[in-house]
């Protein structure tokens, strides 16, 4: 099955990071905090950007029935 990198239904925002974790399966909370503090230690401008980009951009996660 092919990987698709889409936004996740575990939001806490839009769900962008947990779409991301989820993508490189890794626990959503380590990107979160990763993302967190890139975006602090980069003075965040650049990090609200792309956060904002992703949110527009990525897919909604498809739904499948059964589930």
């Amino acid at each position: 099955m092919e990987k698709k990198l889409h936004k996740s239904n575990n939001k806490k925002l839009a769900g962008v990071c947990a779409g991301f974790a989820e993508y490189f399966d890794i626990d959503p909370t380590l990107v979160r905090l990763l993302y967190v503090g890139l975006t602090l230690f980069t003075i965040g401008f650049p990090g609200l950007i792309l956060y904002i980009i992703c949110m527009f951009v990525m897919p909604e996660p498809e739904i499948v029935e059964g589930e």
